[in-house]
């Protein structure tokens, strides 16, 4: 059985290696993609402070298809360059986005949603899987320490598609 860690007071430098170790033992036995997925998405929502939505997007026929998530019912197709997700995808790299209402393009899924971070899921030849996504209700919620803590998370994740 697994028991959340009391994560309430930590920083993001001990939360983040927390929540990795977590989730390698959420993951590291189960070969199904989508029920890792969902426990890493379920993980984060509730983990992660000031979240309200997290979740996957699955790269199918050339565009972003909704997985597994906590949150909101969400968009469930997103064509590559287009919105935050559709964007990270298509570069391949992180995109952080202190208010969505300001980037150019963005998909509005949640009202309540005004911060998000997207991060493409690689796999180990390098091709695209699909994207892990966080929304925040605030403002400027993400910053180069979520970064660094969340990337080794989309990539234990990926290893796993």
């Amino acid at each position: 059985m697994w028991t959340a860690t009391e994560t309430e007071d930590l920083t993001k430098a001990e939360l983040y290696p927390q929540l990795l170790a977590q989730l390698r033992a959420l993951i590291a036995d189960e070969p199904d993609a989508v029920a890792n997925m969902a426990n890493c998405a379920a993980l984060l929502f509730h983990q992660v402070p000031r979240l309200n939505w997290a979740g996957f997007y699955l790269l199918k026929d050339e565009q972003l298809v909704l997985g597994p998530f906590q949150g909101a019912p969400a968009c469930v197709r997103i064509p590559l360059g287009r919105g935050v997700c559709g964007t990270a995808a298509r570069d391949r790299a992180v995109l952080r986005v202190p208010n969505v209402h300001e980037f150019d393009g963005h998909i509005a899924c949640d009202s309540a949603s005004n911060s998000e971070i997207a991060l493409p899921l690689l796999r180990g030849d390098g091709s695209l899987a699909g994207v892990l996504d966080l929304d925040s209700p605030e403002f400027d919620r993400f910053d180069a320490a979520d970064e660094a803590g969340l990337v080794p998370i989309a990539s234990a994740i990926a290893a796993k598609l």
